[in-house]
């Protein structure tokens, strides 16, 4: 962050951000700096991957 001031400012209110946070704010940044098609293909397989996923069958009651 450019302004020191600031981000310890943020810091104080909000107290430091979960690591998970952290990760997937720098997941977002990566995914945006990619080319368009690029993109396209990380969405295509991250929801052929969830497709894939198979759910442990739980009684109905």
């Amino acid at each position: 962050m450019k302004n020191l001031n600031f981000a310890a400012e943020l810091h104080l209110k909000l107290g430091a951000p979960a690591n998970s946070t952290v990760e997937s704010l720098r997941l977002l940044r990566a995914f945006l700096k990619l080319a368009p098609r690029q993109r396209f293909e990380v969405i295509k397989l991250v929801e052929d991957l969830v497709a894939n996923e198979t759910l442990p069958e739980l009684p109905l009651s």
